[in-house]
């Protein structure tokens, strides 16, 4: 009797599993460590998220540039500021450079289309230093300069530096007025062909024997597989060398008018020589011996301006052209420079072989 009471007890005694120890709650679950929600996890998905959005922005900038680089614009040109002043009064300078070809005449072209869609452009210097060109080339440049003079009605006068003559000169008298540096080297009015003959060359040395089939006798003249007869010089000066030179005496009056006469100009081209600017100044081919500063003078008081800012255009950097010039400057032999050498290449150019 006392053993089963003292067992009840015992039994008593042990704690329930559903039955909470303490006494605080009953049935209420034990209490867990509160989460600590911080707001660093979502900063940082912020700040990474820029982060690619910034890369991705750099990126596209890259090829971007990459692009103008690598291409350049086109009909993009920089301006660069040669002398300091007002932008509201600004004298753009129009450069002539090397010999004058094709490419040359496009250049001139965009640069008269930066200065017509700037109107604070109030005057035109063309800065002339090149010993001439192709006729073509030369009188597009002309004709371009006289377009920009009746259609935009502002002074345009040329600025010889260094190498001015025949296409050269050419380009300047499209001007109204010409100034010319101490040291320049002007003149040469007149027009050269040349060609190459290779009739030794090829059959000769190489045991080539060419082979022409024409449909009438002039057809080929003057052939580089054979020498010139006097008959064909004679056409090619009838042909070729007199019209060119009945042209450029033609733009030689009509730019110096008032100061030379057709009769005049014929007679400087006689002998197709080269003046210096002293010279060239007593036989009325220039107007004035002078440097960039007095060009800029005489611009602004013919423009009626004060203070002007003078710049030039420039084109940019491109990388695509700068491997073209550098593939282009090796020598090569194919069917072009075959023709270029055999065929006669009629210029306004003063060359001294």
């Amino acid at each position: 009797m006392d053993f089963e009471q003292n067992d009840n007890l015992s039994h008593a005694a042990e704690p329930r599993p559903d039955v909470p120890i303490s006494g605080f709650g009953v049935g209420a679950p034990a209490a867990q460590p509160p989460r600590r929600r911080s707001g660093w996890r979502i900063f940082w998905r912020i700040v990474l998220s820029l982060s690619i959005l910034a890369n991705v922005v750099l990126f596209v900038m890259l090829l971007g540039v990459v692009a103008v680089f690598a291409t350049g614009q086109g009909g993009f040109l920089t301006e660069e500021v040669v002398r300091e002043g007002p932008a509201k009064n600004k004298i753009a300078m129009i450069t002539v450079q090397g010999i004058i070809h094709g490419q040359a005449a496009g250049d001139v072209y965009r640069q008269l289309k930066a200065a017509r869609q700037d109107r604070r452009v109030k005057g035109l210097i063309l800065r002339v230093n090149s010993p001439g060109g192709t006729i073509s080339a030369s009188d597009q440049i002309y004709k371009e300069i006289r377009k920009f003079r009746d259609e935009e009605k502002m002074p345009v006068i040329a600025f010889m530096q260094g190498v001015a003559a025949s296409g050269g000169y050419y380009a300047s008298v499209a001007c109204e007025k010409i100034i010319a540096e101490p040291t320049v080297i002007t003149g040469s009015i007149g027009v050269i062909s040349s060609y190459f003959v290779v009739k030794g060359l090829l059959e000769e040395k190489l045991g080539v024997l060419p082979v022409i089939v024409k449909s009438g006798k002039k057809k080929d003249w003057p052939s580089s597989f054979r020498p010139p007869t006097e008959e064909e010089l004679q056409y090619m000066q009838d042909k070729l060398i007199s019209p060119a030179l009945d042209r450029f005496v033609e733009v030689v009056a009509e730019g110096r008018a008032g100061s030379l006469t057709s009769e005049q100009v014929r007679d400087i081209t006689v002998d197709a020589g080269i003046y210096g600017a002293r010279d060239a100044l007593d036989e009325k081919l220039i107007d004035q011996i002078g440097y960039l500063d007095e060009a800029i003078a005489l611009v602004k008081s013919m423009a009626q301006i004060g203070e002007a800012q003078v710049v030039q255009y420039r084109k940019p950097f491109s990388l695509t052209e700068f491997l073209s010039y550098r593939k282009a400057s090796l020598p090569k032999l194919d069917r072009n420079t075959l023709y270029e050498l055999g065929t006669p290449q009629v210029m306004y150019l003063w060359s001294a072989h």
